[in-house]
């Protein structure tokens, strides 16, 4: 079981898990004051923070939802592997974030909510570029467990970053298409 964990790299999931939580912890003995290093939309100064903003959080609230899809769809990803998983990570974050920098509405963002996106549109789009049987299986079990997540780019709750959840999904298909590999033919593996 050891083995598992160091190999697939689910140690790093913990990792930032405890980060993010730190974070928390720190953000709420501050009294949220942390929240300035998220993202301001098209505010120069807060550009650098599109690389903060995933690990700070609202609410102890907010930060477990985030932890339970954060938990499953990194898991999901690092079955590819760490450097995957770390390139992969870094261009959502960066791509999702600066979405939201040059588009989203005049608030703060902040959360892990885009990264999660990310990973969970990555997992499902991978099965396009790389078309192998063990992917279109995994595709599907997010699609029919997740699917629902596809209503989260909506503007549905005016104190959630729809913005956050649409450039993260996008940033995941970016993501699957610039790392996944190209098959022409279905393979087993």
């Amino acid at each position: 079981m050891q083995k598992i964990f160091t190999r697939y790299g689910f140690t790093l999931i913990f990792q930032l898990l405890l980060i993010m939580f730190l974070v928390q912890l720190g953000n709420e003995l501050a009294g949220g004051r942390l929240r300035i290093f998220g993202i301001y939309p098209r505010d120069i100064t807060s550009l650098p923070f599109i690389f903060t903003a995933p690990f700070i959080h609202g609410s102890w609230l907010h930060f477990a939802n985030n932890a339970v899809g954060f938990l499953i769809f990194s898991s999901l990803c690092l079955i590819k592997g760490k450097r995957f998983y770390g390139k992969a990570s870094l261009l959502i974050i960066a791509l999702g974030g600066l979405g939201v920098w040059a588009f989203g509405r005049p608030a703060i963002h902040l959360g892990a909510s885009g990264w999660i996106f990310g990973l969970w549109s990555l997992t499902i789009t991978l099965a396009w570029f790389e078309r192998s049987v063990v992917n279109f299986l995994v595709s599907l079990l997010v699609i029919l467990a997740y699917g629902g997540m596809i209503f989260g780019v909506l503007p549905t709750h005016p104190g959630v970053s729809f913005e956050g959840h649409a450039f993260g999904a996008l940033a995941g298909i970016v993501a699957a298409s610039t790392f996944g590999r190209r098959y022409r033919k279905w393979r087993w593996r």
